[in-house]
């Protein structure tokens, strides 16, 4: 390749406009253009009003390519304006002139809805070079801006080589960890201690969180170093993709890379490249137009790296504005999809850092609440870029669509799974209000099961609410009345103290639904505290309104009493303390040593906020537990070292995945109704008008759920009461042991004929079905609907969740004779 020499001159104007807060929709150029756009001819206009009328049906770019009277090409791009980088302009010019075509001239025109249009007149120039070119200019668009563009200056690499370097090394980045022999040698000394387990599994968690593979930067460095073999390497990823030698590790390369490479950790970063090729399964990299890069990853990957269990599938998904993942643990799956938002650099390092230890980990929680209900656990989530901060919506868009791109049959993405995936989606942190969106967006795209695709819709699409309905909360504060009976206590004359704020789902709900003498509650906003209890009218009055504790009425507090906000410097609590902090403050108000109750409910907060370096801080200073009770209704707020610590020292501690299981039954049941009725019967039934009554059959259904709530978390708090009364094991373990057995005997189920019987068939599921669904539907139709792979999941789990739960841990083969016996009579 030889660089042609160009000279340019370039314009720059400020443009004005008739409105700068345009409607989302397109209601006439008046209010989109810039001033100067009414001086272009009506053909130019209409060109540009098409584009704009087709970017907005579209996430990805739009493009178009017009040819002049005189035989030459005009070629525009629209893109969405997102905080694009200033270097975005010089990489177009590159890759034009990498696609073998000049330009004599380039216009960049951007619309008051941050749409950009970049367009090229072009004399002279082939259908397949300009083809090229919109291709690798769209490739670019969708990833960050980083070093690697050099690589493109240099003419070195394209577009491609660099969008695949890209994904090469965040993959690495999270799984190219090397293998350290002192490691593997401490690990196997520990294994023959006595009190194995425990630390195992601390020194587990601590090579996972330190021993990362190495960081992007480093591996940018090492593919500049080695463009040949990365340009090597990306030649074998498009061999994977196509379906050659798909699940092979190329040798020629490896001993490339072995012989050509002395560096030992040049040559990791350069072997975790070849480890993601022999992994990929599919990829929308090929496809011409998308707005984000996905990869569905094979997770064998994963043995290696201390991980309690490999789960079904990753996807892997990068933007110009985000990455993320997500992590299913079976082929039907059902979790929520989180977005992680960064004040600074700093706490965006954080985050980046412990990406996907906390999908897996929320993911993997989630496999073990699921176990009552037919979809495995899975949980998508995805890091804002330091810069996007406030691209949140745009960014979850593109992600969905991503995922969308590989899991809809598509003439560019090469099936190497060969079997269709069935994924379910649902609201977390930062996306509760998207799951509409999404829905419909399916649908627009084709998917046939639209209607379930996300739980957590609004009802007026069929959605159950569960802050509205409480289906959390019935759980969660149902195994605290369960332990409340047992130990004999009345509710009334219990202490609390709760995490997660009376503006959120659970902890308004846990406000609501309790009688207790609650004495303090740390939200997003702060702590209030008062030792002999907060006023539970004004809690209730927050819990209603559903706002933060900074609207606590401070002159309702007692003389002991105290309101700190994060804002708040230098405050002195009545004891005489001074805080300096309020944000810190709130931090690890947990471990306050003031703060001490009968029951501790943890309803929100981040993961591991008590963990095996804090623990020691959850106990007074004469060795006893400031908690007598703890129900986990936050996920993962409790690391598991740290359970068992507690729960040693006398803690009767309910851990999440039995505690907090009602909102995964509810969206488990949101999803069959949306499988099991026909578009008709979906929006009569349950759709709900948005200023009117819900309709019959929508109000029996939620009751019917809300039932299935309440005894699924007493059928699995019964168990491991009498498991624990008879073995003296920690209720932590037990629950684990509970989730395993009831997900192996679900899987083994699976795996045999028993579902092809037609009377046992007919039989179980007339039992595991709802009610209210087959009243009013009927079996018959309801199986012609609901897809088998999701039959054989509800009838697998039915069993395997109903024979544990009566029989327990030590459960045998004549214990399920009797208990299928029963079950068919």
């Amino acid at each position: 390749y030889q660089r042609r020499v160009h000279g340019g001159v370039f314009f720059v104007n400020r443009s004005r406009y008739a409105s700068t807060d345009p409607p989302e929709n397109f209601q006439g150029m008046q209010q989109l253009v810039p001033e100067e756009f009414w001086d272009y001819s009506p053909a130019v206009q209409a060109r540009y009003e098409d584009l704009l009328k087709r970017k907005l049906e579209t996430l990805t770019p739009v493009t178009t390519v017009h040819t002049r009277p005189d035989g030459g090409r005009l070629v525009a791009i629209a893109y969405n304006k997102t905080a694009r980088p200033s270097g975005f302009w010089r990489d177009l010019s590159e890759i034009l002139e990498r696609s073998g075509v000049v330009a004599n001239r380039k216009f960049a025109i951007r619309f008051s809805n941050n749409v950009l249009v970049y367009s090229f007149y072009i004399p002279k120039a082939s259908d397949a070079d300009i083809q090229t070119f919109l291709h690798h200019a769209a490739l670019l668009d969708i990833i960050p801006n980083s070093n690697l563009q050099s690589l493109l200056y240099d003419a070195q690499f394209s577009a491609n080589h660099i969008a695949y370097s890209h994904a090469a090394t965040m993959f690495t980045n999270y799984f190219g960890a090397p293998n350290v022999e002192e490691y593997n040698a401490l690990k196997k000394n520990l294994a023959k201690s006595l009190d194995s387990e425990g630390n195992l599994t601390l020194l587990k968690a601590l090579n996972r969180r330190l021993h990362r593979g190495p960081q992007e930067s480093y591996a940018h460095e090492v593919v500049k170093r080695f463009p040949e073999i990365v340009s090597g390497l990306y030649d074998d990823f498009v061999d994977k993709c196509n379906g050659k030698g798909v699940g092979e590790i190329n040798e020629a390369l490896k001993h490339q890379i072995e012989r050509l490479v002395g560096e030992r950790s040049d040559k990791h970063v350069l072997m975790a490249f070849l480890l993601f090729n022999t992994h990929l399964r599919k990829t929308n990299f090929f496809q011409p137009l998308k707005s984000a890069l996905s990869f569905r990853l094979d997770p064998g990957f994963l043995k290696n790296l201390d991980f309690p269990e490999i789960p079904h599938g990753i996807f892997l998904i990068i933007g110009r504005d985000f990455k993320g993942f997500h992590v299913r643990f079976r082929d039907i799956a059902r979790g929520g999809v989180r977005m992680i938002r960064s004040a600074n650099e700093h706490s965006y390092e954080t985050n980046s850092l412990r990406l996907f230890d906390e999908v897996y980990g929320l993911a993997y929680t989630q496999q073990k609440k699921n176990k009552d209900i037919p979809e495995g656990g899975s949980k998508g989530n995805f890091l804002l870029q330091l810069g996007y901060q406030g691209s949140g919506f745009l960014s979850f868009e593109r992600y969905m669509d991503a995922f969308l791109d590989v899991l809809l049959p598509n003439p560019y993405v090469k099936d190497n799974l060969g079997k269709d995936e069935i994924i379910f989606f649902g609201p977390d942190e930062g996306t509760a209000e998207w799951m509409d969106w999404a829905a419909l967006y399916s649908k627009q795209r084709g998917y046939k099961m639209w209607k379930s695709l996300t739980t957590g819709k609004a009802p007026a699409l069929g959605g159950i609410p569960h802050d509205v309905y409480g289906m959390t909360t019935l759980s969660v504060h149902g195994v605290a009345l369960e332990v409340m009976k047992k130990l004999g206590w009345k509710e009334e004359e219990v202490t609390k103290f709760q995490t997660g704020g009376p503006d959120g789902d659970l902890g308004s709900n846990e406000i609501k639904l309790s009688k207790d003498r609650t004495i303090g509650v740390v939200d997003g906003s702060g702590v209030v505290f008062d030792p002999q209890g907060l006023n539970r009218q004004e809690l209730e009055r927050l819990a209603n309104s559903r706002k933060m504790i900074e609207n606590f009425d401070a002159s309702k507090l007692g003389k002991d009493g105290f309101k700190v906000l994060i804002k708040d410097k230098n405050v002195k609590l009545p004891n005489g303390e001074v805080i300096e902090d309020g944000m810190q403050f709130r931090n690890t108000f947990h471990l306050h040593p003031m703060v001490q109750a009968d029951l501790f409910v943890p309803c929100g907060g981040r993961p591991e906020a008590v963990n095996a370096s804090n623990v020691h801080k959850m106990f007074l200073p004469n060795g006893q537990p400031k908690f007598k009770v703890i129900v986990e209704g936050a996920n993962l707020f409790i690391t598991e070292d740290a359970r068992l610590v507690l729960e040693k020292a006398g803690v009767l501690l309910h851990k999440d995945a039995t505690a907090n299981k009602g909102g995964v039954t509810s969206s488990s049941l949101e999803v069959l109704a949306g499988l099991a009725l026909s578009d008709e019967e979906h929006s009569k039934w349950m759709m709900c008008p948005k200023d009117g009554e819900a309709p019959d059959f929508y109000k029996r259904y939620v009751e019917e759920i809300q039932r299935r709530v309440v005894d699924n978390a007493k059928a699995e708090f019964d168990c491991i009461w009498r498991e624990h009364e008879a073995t003296k094991k920690p209720r932590t373990v037990i629950s684990n042991q509970l989730s395993d057995k009831i997900n192996q005997l679900d899987d083994y189920i699976r795996s045999t004929s028993m579902f092809d019987v037609e009377s046992t068939r007919l039989a179980v599921m007339h039992k595991a079905l709802p009610k209210t669904l087959l009243q009013e539907v009927g079996i018959k139709e309801v199986l012609e609907r609901v897809p088998e792979a999701y039959q054989r999941a509800i009838f697998s789990n039915f069993i395997a969740s109903h024979y544990v739960y009566q029989y327990g841990l030590e459960a045998n083969e004549i214990g399920f004779f009797e208990f299928m016996k029963k079950l068919l009579e």
